[in-house]
């Protein structure tokens, strides 16, 4: 069929969707806002629907419950999301990142593919562009249909999709969602300190947002042929590449190429992105897989967590024993460099919350809480106030080298806690 008939009207566009359909969303600007709009203003058109998506974007009634018919599952929640879920009306299901195309693959019925691409090229092909996730496992496995938008870069790697595949195609331009540098404070500074010192020339870094992460990449101007390989491609990345500091010669896999499975960020990343042939969009399958992870030398993955328990525990998805987030890629990393050659996996927190009132080292986690990387799997744990590898202590060691990074006024407190829990030899 001719890229002419598949391309649909606003009107046309909801009846490409069949009853009792799973559609599965994208990460971020990935995010078909016409077409999520279109079901949440028509939903009579549908006697049954089931919505899969990681990281929203928008507020949808479909959300909260407002149409039984319609279920919304989040496997990563946004902030609206998150209060769907506390309010009881979305389902959060638990999931490692590189096992989502898996994990959709066997739990949905009628799966179709809907996300928002790049203009077709003159050979046929459409972008998913600032995405690969798990959206781009499904290009040619089931329908796809798409939303073009002039503003997604066109960026290379699996997630292209041809005309052939897909059912149809529906134009919306508009800007992609930015997301502003978060402002790095003192505090942050200090844990970027620590864990910069520790990253050696030639090492291959996945990194989040986040003013900890951001301050860490502002410290690594002078190093030397940095490669990346991360799940989220970010602003810090782009100017480290644009400082030379990146060049991925010393990758042992894409060597020259930097790997990322989506982005989120400014403009200017995006237009950094477009027809960038040094940067690969690829499935998160491959990228988050601990197995991909680990043929990096020098892997090094940084993450952050709300509370550290007295043995290593990292509750990395809960905030006060409540639900905020989901596990995303930070299981997957923090395996994959304990099976790098000389990988390091750091995990920082600032050391308290709640305006200096509360520590966020603690003899036993807040009730409530879930824990995302586990005792065994902890490496490095930084704070302003110092950095120590867990890994190879012992319990006992543990507790005091925690103590340690906790923030003064806590230390006397929490010394007498592990002595009551026995922990101390």
């Amino acid at each position: 069929m001719s890229e002419q008939l598949k391309e649909k009207t606003i009107q046309e566009v909801l009846s490409l969707i069949p009853n009792d359909s799973d559609l599965i969303i994208p990460i971020g600007n990935g995010e078909p806002d016409l077409i999520l709009s279109l079901i949440d203003e028509n939903p009579q058109q549908f006697a049954s629907l089931r919505i899969h998506q990681m990281l929203e974007l928008r507020d949808r009634r479909y959300m909260h419950g407002s149409y039984p018919h319609i279920g919304y599952q989040s496997y990563f929640m946004g902030s609206f999301a998150r209060k769907a879920f506390l309010n009881g009306t979305c389902e959060l299901i638990p999931n490692h990142f590189h096992t989502m195309p898996r994990l959709l693959e066997k739990t949905t019925k009628q799966p179709i593919l809907v996300c928002q691409a790049s203009p077709m090229n003159g050979d046929g092909y459409f972008s998913l562009g600032t995405q690969a996730d798990y959206a781009s496992y499904f290009i040619g496995k089931i329908p796809v249909i798409l939303q073009v938008n002039e503003h997604m870069p066109r960026t290379y790697g699996d997630n292209l999709v041809h005309v052939s595949q897909i059912l149809g195609y529906v134009r919306h331009n508009h800007p992609l969602v930015e997301l502003k540098n978060a402002e790095i404070t003192d505090t942050d500074k200090k844990i970027a300190e620590f864990i910069a010192e520790r990253i050696d020339n030639g090492s291959t870094l996945q990194v989040g947002i986040g003013g900890i992460p951001n301050a860490v990449v502002s410290l690594l101007k002078g190093h030397k042929d940095l490669g990346i390989h991360t799940e989220m491609l970010t602003d810090g990345v782009k100017d480290l590449y644009q400082a030379g500091v990146i060049t991925g010669a010393k990758k042992n896999t894409h060597v020259g190429k930097m790997v990322a499975t989506f982005a989120l960020g400014s403009q200017e990343l995006y237009d950094f992105m477009n027809e960038n042939k040094e940067l690969e969009m690829l499935s998160v399958d491959y990228v988050n897989d601990p197995r991909t992870i680990a043929k990096e030398d020098k892997m090094v993955s940084i993450n952050a967590t709300t509370e550290v328990d007295f043995y290593g525990q990292c509750a990395s998805e809960t905030a006060a024993g409540r639900y905020y987030s989901s596990t995303g890629g930070q299981v997957d990393f923090g395996t994959g460099v304990q099976f790098s050659k000389n990988g390091k996996g750091f995990i920082c927190m600032h050391s308290t919350a709640k305006n200096g009132s509360v520590s966020r080292i603690k003899p036993i986690l807040t009730p409530g809480s879930v824990v995302t990387t586990s005792k065994n799997d902890v490496d490095y744990i930084v704070t302003e106030y110092g950095i120590t590898q867990l890994k190879g202590q012992s319990l006992s060691q543990r507790t005091q080298s925690l103590i340690s990074l906790a923030h003064p006024k806590f230390r006397e407190e929490l010394l007498f806690d592990v002595k009551k829990m026995g922990l101390l030899i």
